[in-house]
């Protein structure tokens, strides 16, 4: 597994901080049981009013179902996602039980599920990149979507230790950057007034 750094302004717990997001993806097979270990830790998220609103479309390389999520990503995702081992697609369920009114917190109760997928995944030694290129209308109807879901993200799934190599030339000096970074605190979280 290739090392990142992760300059931490305080002390983060080792799942956190050891996580990243590779392109490039072991060749080591991932298997369904350790597909389903990651949606469990997902199903123990917190959801509002416990709805778990989350849908997730999963396949392993190999299958039909992997190639179909794969033919709803954009070209620069499918440019180099073909290395992982395993995609997901994550959708959510827009309204309440009765589709009496709209659930605004679908959206975060489906980033609470990939949370938990994450650091499950990081224990595991299994690393997960998420990606906003994909065609929400296509995978909603490739997947017999209805109306009130909205597919959100896809999700390329393998293990670290990838050669960058692999990968597009434009994304090689990305993947071997070695230290991370982040906004610093002061930037987004406000111990008062909200501030640009």
């Amino acid at each position: 597994m290739q090392e990142k750094k992760t300059p931490t302004a305080y002390e983060i717990h080792p799942l956190i901080k050891e996580r990243w997001s590779p392109r490039a993806f072991a060749e080591t097979p991932i298997s369904e049981t350790e597909i389903k270990t990651l949606l469990e830790a997902g199903r123990w998220a917190p959801s509002s009013n416990n709805l778990q609103p989350w849908r997730i479309i999963w396949g392993l390389k190999g299958t039909d179902t992997y190639d179909r999520i794969f033919d709803c990503l954009v070209e620069f995702n499918q440019g180099w996602v073909e290395g992982a081992p395993a995609l997901m697609m994550g959708a959510f369920k827009k309204d309440m039980k009765d589709g009496e009114k709209e659930n605004f917190h679908a959206l975060h109760d489906l980033g609470l599920f990939m949370g938990n997928v994450s650091v499950q995944a990081t224990s595991m030694g299994i690393a997960i990149h998420q990606m906003a290129g994909i065609d929400f209308k296509n995978a909603r109807k490739e997947f017999g979507f209805p109306d009130n879901f909205q597919v959100a993200t896809g999700i390329a799934i393998g293990r670290y230790g990838g050669t960058a190599e692999t990968l597009p030339e434009d994304l090689q000096e990305q993947e071997t950057k070695v230290t991370r970074e982040r906004k610093e605190q002061a930037d987004f979280a406000f111990n008062g007034n909200f501030k640009k």
